[in-house]
């Protein structure tokens, strides 16, 4: 009865989710419902449609498994394809944006091709990267984010990438020994003249970033606006995958 008194007593309309950024604390499990609600971010499904082309169709989704069955990295996945669209429409962002689901997500568009629905869960995918690169809420440790982040930015800063840069710089931050590790195979790459440390670049940066400002102003046109973060890839350019 305590219980349940306690739960007569909660407000029946609930605050607006909290945003929760940086590094998250353990999940435990909510025993009142209302609480559990109040966690909850009703506009995210909304929010993850604006960003998607085709996005609203997320919204038609049946819950067949299908994506997950034909995911060739399902095994790595902590919360499976479909488990993602269910959370996204039932406003679960927190847990969503701190999955390390999308940046296991091998691009592959299998998921996409296969869909009885046609849900774009690729896109959608890449939309939960750019939300949690933004908010930095990307899981910690994995190499995956950084990368994603430096080969924007190089993209951004000279149109081209160098790998043997974007390389040493993730695995400066990450993992300095496997840097180590992987020098007998650079000095090979280099003798064969497949990689160097010559940073490339366009002749026409200030082209380049007109075209991304250009980018960057089309979606202010639209009926649902986004704005893309320093080193966040904008709907519609690709990003990195």
């Amino acid at each position: 009865m305590g219980a349940l008194a306690q739960v007569a007593t909660e407000p029946t309309q609930a605050a607006p989710a909290k945003r929760v950024t940086g590094k998250r604390k353990k999940w435990r499990p909510v025993k009142i419902p209302s609480r559990f609600e109040a966690l909850l971010d009703p506009g995210f499904a909304a929010e993850i449609a604006a960003d998607v082309p085709d996005g609203e169709d997320l919204r038609a989704c049946i819950q067949c498994g299908t994506c997950a069955g034909t995911c060739p990295m399902i095994l790595y996945m902590d919360l499976a394809p479909r488990r993602i669209i269910g959370m996204i429409r039932e406003g679960a962002r927190d847990d969503v944006v701190h999955s390390t689901t999308p940046w296991v997500c091998a691009s592959c568009y299998s998921c996409t091709v296969e869909c009885p629905k046609q849900i774009p869960i690729t896109g959608i995918m890449h939309a939960l990267r750019r939300i949690a690169l933004r908010e930095k809420t990307y899981p910690r440790g994995l190499p995956v984010p950084l990368m994603e982040r430096e080969f924007v930015n190089v993209i951004e800063k000279r149109g081209r990438s160098t790998e043997s840069w974007i390389a040493m710089k993730m695995y400066v931050r990450t993992e300095p020994t496997q840097l180590l590790r992987h020098i007998p195979l650079g000095l090979r790459l280099m003798r064969r003249g497949r990689m160097g440390f010559g940073r490339e670049s366009i002749r026409d940066r200030a082209q380049l970033r007109a075209l991304l400002r250009a980018v960057d102003e089309q979606p202010r046109k639209s009926a649902a606006p986004t704005s893309r973060a320093p080193g966040v890839p904008t709907p519609g350019t690709g990003g990195a995958s």
